[in-house]
């Protein structure tokens, strides 16, 4: 069976670090999603903006590899614990399928794209594609007394983010939000914790530096990009602005 890629997703992360671990931990992130030409049919999107929330199932585009391991080190547990494959989201699988629930913003009719799908809470890389699109069901997709293996014994935790007002003047209001969140997600690898180790980190058309020591984060410089920004994929108008 050949899978057909039916859209890609416009997003800000241009590169795999930082990405939310998960779909919906970060509703301040916005996303786009244009459709090939091919499905840029009105009449297959209708109904859709009745529902809140949509499934997206894609594909790890920046983890296809031609053989697989029937175990993985999930970041998560430190990188040095082994779990199998399939008690894992790891993207590393034999088939490199990912899907996430996101948030159905509003459904916009383009003349240039036809139907965009505006979206939050995504955990996709700029450019992913998406091989389907369905609705979300809270009566059966819900579960709540469900066991969630190894991730039940992790602690979930928050940065404190310093982000000097000189530096974050530098970010458009409307991305501010969202970049704060996501590096008080902590976007580091779960082994590494080094408090002397610079890290960096890009965000649309920007390059953020930090480092972190213990529970604080501290940003220590940022600076544009348009090119690494628009590089992933350039068949679509960019979220940097650049042209």
């Amino acid at each position: 069976m050949e899978m057909k890629v039916i859209a890609h997703i416009r997003s800000d992360f241009p590169t795999k670090f930082g990405i939310p671990h998960q779909s919906g931990r970060i509703q301040e992130l916005k996303a786009d999603i244009i459709f090939e030409p091919e499905y840029r049919n009105h009449e297959a999107f209708r109904g859709l903006e009745e529902y809140t929330h949509i499934w997206l199932i894609w594909e790890f585009s920046q983890a296809v590899r031609k053989e697989w391991s029937p175990t993985v080190r999930p970041p998560r547990l430190g990188g040095n614990v082994r779990m199998g494959v399939f008690a894992t989201r790891s993207p590393f699988r034999p088939n490199p399928i990912g899907l996430s629930s996101v948030r159905l913003e509003s459904v916009e009719f383009s003349e240039k794209y036809g139907p965009v799908l505006h979206v939050s809470g995504a955990d996709l890389m700029d450019g992913t594609p998406i091989y389907d699109i369905k609705p979300y069901l809270a009566y059966v997709d819900s579960h709540p007394e469900a066991a969630g293996g190894f991730t039940d014994q992790i602690q979930d935790h928050k940065l404190k983010v310093e982000f000097p007002e000189e530096l974050l003047k530098k970010i458009p209001v409307e991305k501010r939000e969202a970049l704060l969140a996501v590096l008080a997600n902590d976007p580091r690898p779960g082994y590494q914790k080094d408090p002397e180790r610079k890290y960096g980190m890009s965000f649309g058309s920007w390059d953020i530096h930090f480092k972190v020591d213990g529970e604080q984060l501290r940003v220590l410089e940022e600076h544009k990009d348009y090119e690494k920004s628009c590089k992933v994929w350039r068949k679509l108008p960019c979220k940097c602005g650049a042209v």
